[in-house]
C-alpha cells in the first residue's frame, strides 16, 4: 500500500487531531477522513512534478504575498469574534471591550493584532510553551474562567516558533492544529511520549510499533532516497526524520507530510487558526552567526525566505527542490514537490540537536543499530554538522547585485537560534505585518542554573540597531542589558517592553516578555535531556500555564486585566482612545521604566513559588553544574 492511503487509512484512528470544539480527542471519528496533510508525492524523496500553469516565481520582499493578504481579511473575522468572547471573561475594570471592538470592527486595521513568539530550548522549551498555549487556548478545561487567559490563542493572527518551540508548532498544527491536553494524554496512542530518548526511538506500546533496530533502518531509507535523487543530504535530514516520529500522530512518523499543505487545510483556509511561522538562520559553512550578520529565514505555509536585505525575497515553499534561477524555473526542468517536509522544516530550524546523533555510540544501543547510523553517516557529505541543506538554492541567482547567497548552488540554513536570537521576533516585528503585542514565552537557558536572562531580546534589539542595514527598517522597543534583568527582576515575572510607542524610532509591537520561572515545579530542565517520564513533561506543562497566568491570576489579580491592556494598547492610540485607568496602573506595574542596574549579579537560582509537586532530577541544581556546563559548552555556545 502507498504511503499516503496507509496515513490516511491510519489517520482515522488517531486520537491526536482531533481537536475541534465538541469533538471527544480520545474517540474514534471520520472528522480526519478530509485531513490532506500527507500530500507529498513520494514520501520522504522530493520528486519530479508538471509545473502549473502559472510557473512558481521568487517574489520580492517588498510586502506581503498575495496569499497571505488574502487569508488576512479572513483571519480578521475570525479573531474578532475569538476576541470578542476572550474580553467576555478577561474585564479591563469597567472599560467595555466589547462594545469598543463593535465600534471599529468596520476598520479591521484599528482593531489589536496579537502575535505569540515561543523561543528555542529543546524540550524543557517545547513543554513551558506547550504549558502557555493550553494557558491561552480556550478549548483547554477552565482556561475560560475568571484569571484565566483561554481564547488569547483563538484571537491570535501569527504563532511563531524557533528549535524547540517549533517542535512545539509544528507538532500542534500538523496535528490538525489539535490541543496540548490531546498531545500529552496519558491514554494509549498518545503523542508526546517522551520516555524514550529521541535516539531510541518510539515507545513499541505507542502506534508505531518499532524497535530500535526498525526505527533506524526507516530513517536510513527515507534520507538514502532523497540522496539517491540527487539532493544533497545533512544530519538534519535524519534528525527532522527523528523528529517527526515524536511530534507527529501518523504512521511512518508522518513520512509524507509537508509544510505546505497547512494552506491547504480547509480550517486554515478558512482562517479558523493563527498562522504558524517557523524560523531558523542562514550560514555559511565555518561561518559565526551573530545577530549583526545573521539572514533570518521564516517558513509560513505558502512560502520560504527573508525581509532581510541579503536576500530580501521569498520562494514558494511546495516547491522548494525545483531549480530556480533568477526567480524563476527555467523552461526546461521540471518542477519539483515534496522537499518541504514538515519534520526537515522543524529540523532545519533545530540543528544544535544534530550533534546528538554524533554520540549514538555512547548510547547502549544494540551494535546492529550503530552499524546502520553509521553507514548513514558515512554517506552524508557535510563537513559542517549543524547545517540543514537546501539544494539547490531557490535564490541561486535571485538579486546578485546585493545578495552573498546568489552565486551559492546550495543554501546553507541552521538553527534559528545561533545568532542569540532565541525567541522568534523577526517575522513579527515585520511592519508590513501590524503586529500591536507580542507575547514572548521565553524558555531559554541564558544563565548558570538554565533559567532566561532577556539574552534574546537583547540580541533582537542591537540587531535593530545595526547601522549595515541588516534590520531593513524594522524598529524593536528599547532592552536593558542582561544584568539588569535579573537584578531588577525583569526574568521572574512578566514584563512589558515598548508601552510608549512616541520613544520608539518607528512602527513597533509592545513586547509582553514572559520568562520561565518556578512556580511549582523546577522547570530548569537541561536542553541536552532527551527523555521525560510523563508526570515530569506534565508538571513542565503545567508549570508553564501557571508562568504565562502568574499562577492563575492568584500572584497578582489583575494579571489578566493588565494582558488585556496589552492588547488593546496600540488599537486604543490608533483610535485616541483615553487610557482606563486600570491599564494606567498596570502599565505602572508592567513597564519596564528606563531603570538600568548592570553591576554583576549573584548566580540566579530561584526556588518554586508554589508548594512543589515532584523534583526532576535533570532540572539543573549546583550539585550538577559542572558536568551541564562541560556538556553544554561541548555542544553549543547558546542553549
Amino acid at each position: 500500500m502507498k504511503a499516503a492511503a496507509l496515513i490516511t487509512c491510519v489517520a482515522l484512528a488517531l486520537p491526536g487531531a482531533l481537536a475541534a470544539p465538541g469533538i471527544d480527542p480520545d474517540k474514534f471519528s471520520l472528522a480526519l477522513a478530509s485531513r490532506a496533510l500527507p500530500n507529498a508525492p513520494d514520501g520522504y524523496t522530493p520528486t519530479n512534478v508538471s509545473c502549473p500553469a502559472s510557473r512558481p516565481t521568487v517574489r520580492s520582499a517588498a510586502e506581503l504575498s498575495s496569499n497571505e493578504t488574502s487569508w488576512l481579511e479572513t483571519r480578521r473575522n475570525k479573531s474578532l469574534s475569538a476576541m470578542k468572547d476572550f474580553f467576555g471573561h478577561v474585564q479591563v475594570g469597567d472599560f467595555d471591550v466589547t462594545s469598543y471592538l463593535d465600534q471599529h470592527a468596520s476598520n479591521s486595521s484599528n482593531l489589536p493584532n496579537i502575535g505569540i513568539s515561543l523561543s528555542g530550548g529543546g524540550y524543557r522549551a517545547l513543554m513551558n510553551g506547550a504549558g502557555a498555549l493550553k494557558a491561552f487556548d480556550s478549548r483547554t478545561t477552565n482556561a475560560t474562567t475568571s484569571g484565566h487567559l483561554g481564547g488569547l490563542l483563538q484571537s491570535a493572527t501569527y504563532v511563531a516558533g524557533l528549535s524547540g518551540g517549533s517542535w512545539l508548532v509544528g507538532s500542534v498544527y500538523i496535528n490538525n492544529f489539535t490541543t496540548i491536553s490531546s498531545l500529552q494524554t496519558q491514554k494509549a496512542g498518545a503523542v508526546w511520549q517522551f520516555g524514550n530518548s529521541i535516539l531510541e526511538g518510539p515507545d513499541t506500546g505507542g502506534i508505531q510499533l518499532l524497535d530500535s533496530t526498525s526505527y533506524y533502518k526507516d530513517l536510513a531509507t527515507a534520507v538514502e532516497g532523497k540522496q539517491d535523487a540527487g539532493f544533497d543530504t545533512s544530519l538534519t535530514d535524519i534528525w527532522g526524520r527523528a523528529l517527526s516520529y515524536q511530534m507527529f500522530n501518523a504512521s511512518g512518523g508522518g513520512i509524507d507530510y509537508t509544510w505546505s499543505s497547512i494552506a491547504k487545510t480547509q480550517d486554515f483556509i478558512n482562517g479558523n487558526y493563527p498562522m504558524p511561522l517557523v524560523v531558523a538562520d542562514g550560514r555559511n559553512p565555518g561561518e559565526l552567526v551573530v545577530g549583526s550578520n545573521s539572514t533570518v529565514y521564516e517558513f509560513n505555509p505558502w512560502e520560504f525566505g527573508t525581509f532581510d536585505p541579503t536576500i530580501f525575497g521569498f520562494a514558494p515553499l511546495e516547491f522548494l527542490g525545483s531549480k530556480f534561477v533568477n526567480g524563476v524555473i527555467p523552461s526546461n526542468e521540471s518542477c519539483v514537490r515534496g522537499f518541504d517536509s514538515a519534520g526537515f522544516v522543524i529540523g532545519t530550524s533545530s540543528t544544535l540537536f544534530n550533534q546528538f546523533l554524533l554520540q549514538l555510540n555512547t548510547t547502549s544501543l544494540p551494535s546492529a543499530v550503530k552499524d546502520i547510523f553509521s553507514s548513514i553517516l558515512g554517506k552524508l557529505d557535510k563537513a559542517d554538522n549543524d547545517i540543514a541543506s537546501y539544494d539547490p538554492n531557490p535564490f541561486y541567482h535571485y538579486n546578485n547585485h546585493s545578495s552573498p547567497y546568489a552565486s551559492q548552488t546550495e543554501l546553507d540554513v541552521v538553527d534559528g537560534g545561533e545568532d542569540l536570537q532565541n525567541l522568534p521576533l523577526h517575522p513579527l516585528i515585520q511592519p508590513e505585518r501590524h503586529v500591536d503585542v507580542i507575547f514572548a514565552i521565553d524558555s531559554s537557558a541564558d544563565t548558570t542554573y538554565n533559567w532566561p536572562n532577556g539574552t534574546a531580546l537583547v540580541a533582537t534589539y542591537e540587531r535593530s540597531l545595526n547601522s549595515t542595514g541588516i534590520g531593513n527598517g524594522t524598529a524593536f522597543p528599547s532592552i536593558p542589558d542582561q544584568n539588569t534583568f535579573v537584578n531588577l527582576g525583569l526574568n521572574t515575572r512578566p514584563t512589558f517592553f515598548g508601552c510608549d510607542s512616541s520613544n520608539l524610532t518607528g512602527p513597533a509591537p509592545l513586547v509582553v516578555y514572559v520568562p520561565n520561572y518556578p512556580y511549582s515545579t523546577l522547570s530548569n530542565v537541561s536542553t541536552f535531556t532527551l527523555s521525560y517520564s510523563d508526570t515530569e513533561r506534565d508538571d513542565i506543562i503545567l508549570n508553564g500555564y501557571e508562568v504565562a497566568t502568574m499562577a492563575n491570576s492568584t500572584r497578582d489579580g489583575n494579571w489578566t486585566a493588565c494582558v488585556g491592556c496589552a492588547i488593546l494598547s496600540r488599537s486604543f492610540e490608533r483610535t485616541g482612545t483615553t487610557l482606563p485607568s486600570i491599564c494606567t496602573q498596570c502599565f505602572s506595574d508592567y513597564c519596564w521604566n528606563g531603570t538600568v542596574n548592570s553591576t554583576t549579579p549573584n548566580a540566579f537560582e530561584p526556588t518554586p513559588m508554589l508548594s512543589v509537586r515532584s523534583s526532576r532530577a535533570g532540572a539543573i541544581m549546583p550539585t550538577l553544574l559542572p558536568t551541564v556546563v562541560a556538556v553544554s559548552a561541548a555542544l553549543f555556545a547558546l542553549a
